[in-house]
C-alpha cells in the first residue's frame, strides 16, 4: 500500500481547536489541553515553501516585496513526539487495512493537526533503534516529505520497548505529548518499562495500539502453519475451535494488561482496529 497524502485535507474536518483534553501524567484530575495557542508575536522570518500561509505579514510584503511570516514567542508550547513502530509484525495485511500505513496515517494526522496549531512535532519510527525523519521544520511541507518517506520504508527485525523509549526520554526537553504507534506484540512488562521512562510531570503518553480484524477473529481451520514475522520461526498446528477461543481470550487479556499498565502510569490508551474507517479511528485517538 502507499500512503496518498489527499487524506490530509480530510483532516481539517478535526478542528485542533477543540484543545483534546485528557488527563496530565501524575496531575490527579487537573485536565490540561493536549493542542492550545497562546500566541506572542515576536519576529518575522523569510517565508519558506511548507510554511502556513496564513503566517505571511502582507503589509510587510506591500513595504518590501518579499515574503515573511509572524514568528510567535511561546506559541510552540508543546511537542508532539510520534513513535511508530517499524518491526516486521507490523508488516501485516493488505491495502486500507495494512497495519503500518494504517498507523502511520494516524501518526501523521496527529503532525498535521500539531502543525496546524503551531506546535512543533517529531516523527521517528522504532526497532532495534529510533530513526528519526523529520527536519525539525513542523509545518505542512514537513508531513509531505514524511509521507514519502515512509512509502519507502519497510517494516523489519523486532522492538525492544524497554531500551528504545528510554533511550528516546533522555532526548524530550520540553513539555510533549509521546504518541506511541503499536501493535504492542511485546511482553506487557516491556511495555510498561518503556513507558515508564517517558512519562513524567511534563511528558503525556498516548499508546495507540493497532489491530487488524485477522488478528482479532483470524480466519483460519484445521492444520495451519504459523509464522513468526520478527523471528521467523514456526509452528504447525491445527487450529480447532477450542483454540481459537483459547487464543482470543488470551488476545483480550494481553489488551487489557498493557492498558491496565499504561493507564496505572498515567498515561493512555486507545485501540484501533484497521478494519474501521480511517476518520473514525483517528477521531477516537484524536478527540479521546
Amino acid at each position: 500500500m502507499t500512503i496518498h497524502p489527499g487524506f490530509l485535507d480530510e483532516l481539517d474536518r478535526f478542528d485542533a481547536a477543540l484543545d483534546r483534553e485528557t488527563a496530565a501524567v501524575r496531575q490527579g484530575e487537573q485536565q490540561s489541553p493536549r493542542v492550545g495557542e497562546g500566541l506572542t508575536f515576536s519576529d518575522y522570518r523569510r517565508y519558506s515553501p511548507g510554511d502556513d500561509t496564513r503566517l505571511i505579514d502582507w503589509k510587510l510584503f506591500a513595504r518590501t516585496e518579499e515574503y515573511y511570516i509572524k514568528q510567535f514567542e511561546e506559541e510552540r508550547n508543546l511537542t508532539v513526539h510520534t513513535l511508530l513502530d517499524s518491526s516486521a509484525s507490523m508488516d501485516y495485511g493488505r491495502g486500507n487495512v495494512h497495519k503500518f500505513e494504517y498507523g502511520a496515517k494516524i501518526g501523521l494526522g496527529f503532525c498535521y493537526l500539531t502543525a496546524e496549531e503551531h506546535n512543533d512535532f517529531r516523527f521517528s519510527t522504532i526497532g532495534e533503534r529510533v530513526n528519526r525523519l523529520d527536519t525539525g521544520r513542523s509545518n505542512r511541507g514537513e508531513v509531505l516529505a514524511l509521507i514519502d518517506q515512509i512509502n519507502g520504508l519497510g517494516p523489519e527485525g523486532e522492538v525492544d520497548f524497554e531500551t528504545v523509549l528510554s533511550a528516546y526520554a533522555d532526548q524530550i526537553r520540553s513539555r510533549s505529548l509521546v504518541v506511541l504507534v503499536t501493535d504492542c506484540l511485546a511482553e506487557p512488562e516491556a511495555i510498561e518499562s518503556g513507558v515508564s521512562a517517558l512519562a513524567r510531570n511534563d511528558v503525556d503518553v498516548l499508546v495507540v495500539r493497532v489491530v487488524a480484524p485477522e488478528e482479532r477473529d483470524p480466519d483460519v481451520v484445521g492444520d495451519a502453519l504459523f509464522a513468526d514475522p520478527e523471528t521467523e520461526t514456526t509452528r504447525r498446528s491445527y487450529f480447532s475451535q477450542s483454540l481459537a477461543d483459547s487464543y482470543r481470550s488470551r488476545l483480550d487479556a494481553h489488551v487489557d494488561e498493557v492498558k491496565n499498565r499504561v493507564t496505572g502510569l498515567g498515561g493512555e490508551h486507545v485501540l484501533v482496529d484497521t478494519g474501521e474507517e480511517y476518520f473514525d479511528s483517528f477521531a477516537s485517538v484524536w478527540l479521546g
